[in-house]
Order: C-alpha cells, then structure tokens, then sequence
C-alpha cells in the first residue's frame, strides 16, 4: 500500500472516532413535573383500554393549589402541555356524546365546583391558546376534600356503573368526573 494510502486512512480513522463523539446526543434532565399516563382499564397485559390520558404531574412544593390552577380559570389539568385524552369508544360527558378519538381534557378548578372539558385542542402548550369554540363537552362535577394531602397532581381510573369515573387529586381537593357508555 502507498504510504499516501496509509495515512489518508489513518486521518479518516481519527477524523471518525474523535468526531464521533462530538454528534453525541445530550439528554436533559429529569422535568420538575414529569409526564404520566393512566388509563382503564389499567393492567398493561389488557389491550381493550376504553380511556386514557397523559398528562404531567406538577408538585405543591409548599404552593397553593389555588396558586398553581387557579379558581375560575381555564386549567390544563396538569403541567407543561394540556392534557391529552384518548376515547376508544363512544362515551357520554354529562348529556353529551363524544366519539371516539384523541382530544384535550381542560379543567376550570373552584372551591366547591369543578368543570370538565374536552376540546378539540390538540398538541399545544399550557391552556394560553384554550379556545371555547372548540369545545365537544363540558360538565360541571363537584369537589370534595380530604384530610389526606397528595403532593403530586394524580389523576387515576376506575370502573362506575355505566362507564368509568375519573379522579384528579392534588392537595386537599378529589374531583370525579364520570364518563359514561
């Protein structure tokens, strides 16, 4: 072999394995709310979900709920983007029927009342571009408390009588909110 060949080969040898690790991917950190799913129903081995949401978990951290979802105001029922909520079957909020698919499920928080909402909404970050003309349903569902506190928001399922109840929980404050067949 040509000396020329040589180190030509050796400097494209060098050139990949120094470069290498220069395109090396940098992953962040863990995110203060890290995202979460639940679903129903909620054994992993069972493929025939009915409801599923993903959603963030954001932390008190010695902060008012009222402070982080604020009374009165269109929430995103979580941290970072709106909550995304996936129907594999018709169900019903209140009177209203919706069909099945992907939506984003906003909430308006209050002292003794929540409302539930499922938008058309996709993709977007906090409730900033919420927009009421894209609302499927809304229902009005009441808030309880409790003298246990959760410090991380939670939302879990479980099976109700005609359907599948969902329950947020953060601080004090358990809210249900029914979906019905």
């Amino acid at each position: 072999m040509k000396k020329s060949t040589i180190i030509t080969t050796l400097l494209l040898t060098l050139m990949f394995v120094f470069s290498n690790d220069v395109n090396a991917q940098k992953f962040g950190k863990l995110d203060v709310s890290p995202m979460d799913a639940a679903a129903y129903p909620s054994d992993y081995r069972n493929s025939d979900k009915l409801i599923k949401i993903v959603y963030s978990r954001p932390q008190l951290k010695g902060r008012s709920l009222e402070k982080l979802a604020p009374n009165g105001k269109v929430w995103r029922t979580g941290a970072n983007e709106a909550a995304e909520l996936t129907l594999y079957t018709d169900m019903k909020l209140g009177n209203t029927t919706v069909k099945a698919g992907t939506y984003t499920f906003y909430t308006i928080p209050g002292d003794e009342e929540w409302t539930a909402i499922i938008s058309t909404d996709l993709n977007t970050w906090g409730s900033y571009f919420y927009n009421e003309a894209n609302d499927v349903a809304r229902l009005k569902v009441p808030a309880t408390h409790d003298d246990e506190s959760i410090e991380a928001f939670s939302i879990a399922f479980d099976e109700s009588d005609n359907g599948v109840d969902m329950y947020l929980g953060w601080g004090n404050c358990r809210v249900t909110v029914p979906f019905t067949k």
